[in-house]
């Protein structure tokens, strides 16, 4: 009996394992607003494009009157992608703010996930952003 039990939990555990589907639950009447803005983009890389698809970026401000960013991510394929992306900060005069750089960070989404990915600007100077999604090597 134990190892028909075994052998049932091993058996369940290799095929949950294997499958790269997800289903959720959200509320449907959000409490919260986001502000979504309208962003402009660049795709070099099709491929990623359309593996790691931005639905839309929200953006607000910390109590301490510093920017925040989420961007929200879906993979259009059925299978896991790993990509990096980093972060880049601008004052309101559209100047890149010095050393403001964030670090590349590697990340990997599912197949058929949502996903979101955030960053705080580095000081109440920067005004602007801009996100490299770049392909994992």
């Amino acid at each position: 009996m134990k190892t028909k039990l075994a052998g049932l939990v091993a058996i369940t555990l290799a095929v949950a394992g294997c499958h790269n589907t997800m289903n959720s639950v959200e509320n449907a009447q959000k409490e919260g607003q986001r502000n979504m803005i309208a962003d402009q983009r660049v795709v070099t890389d099709p491929g990623l494009g359309r593996a790691v698809f931005v639905v839309g970026v929200n953006t607000g401000m910390t109590p301490g009157g510093v920017l925040k960013v989420q961007v929200e991510l879906l993979n259009r394929t059925k299978s896991l992608h790993p990509f990096s992306y980093r972060f880049e900060w601008f004052d309101q005069n559209g100047m890149q703010v010095g050393g403001s750089l964030s670090p590349v960070v590697a990340d990997q989404i599912e197949g058929g996930e949502s996903k979101f990915i955030s960053a705080i600007a580095p000081t109440p100077a920067c005004k602007d952003f801009r996100l490299k999604l770049l392909e994992a090597h």
